[in-house]
């Protein structure tokens, strides 16, 4: 009976020590993400990103894309559209399933 005591008071106390090392570290992902927002590395490395995604808004498309660039990228479009039987590739298909037509089937 002791025994049997002590196993369920190690199980209670095994389950509250890890409810409270969750907790912790949760709060300390938290915090850790404070922390990370005052890397100097980061967020200039995110303030060029967010220049260039500004830049390649205001250019209707990829920014500094050369003449080369824009080659390539029609010769790959009109061989997608070749091999895959044209279409608009820029735009996410259109799927149409219709609805299967079921026989009623009688037991007999």
């Amino acid at each position: 009976m002791a025994l049997h005591r002590l196993f369920h008071l190690s199980s209670l106390l095994r389950s509250a020590v890890s409810v409270t090392l969750r907790r912790n570290i949760g709060l300390s992902a938290v915090v850790f993400n404070k922390a990370r927002d005052l890397d100097p590395v980061q967020k200039l490395f995110l303030d060029k990103i967010r220049e260039y995604n500004a830049k390649s808004k205001t250019a209707g498309g990829v920014f500094e894309a050369g003449p080369a660039y824009q080659k390539n990228l029609t010769e790959e479009m009109t061989k997608l559209q070749r091999l895959y039987g044209g279409g608009d590739l820029t735009k996410f298909p259109q799927f149409k399933f219709p609805e299967p037509q079921l026989e009623e089937v009688t037991a007999k």
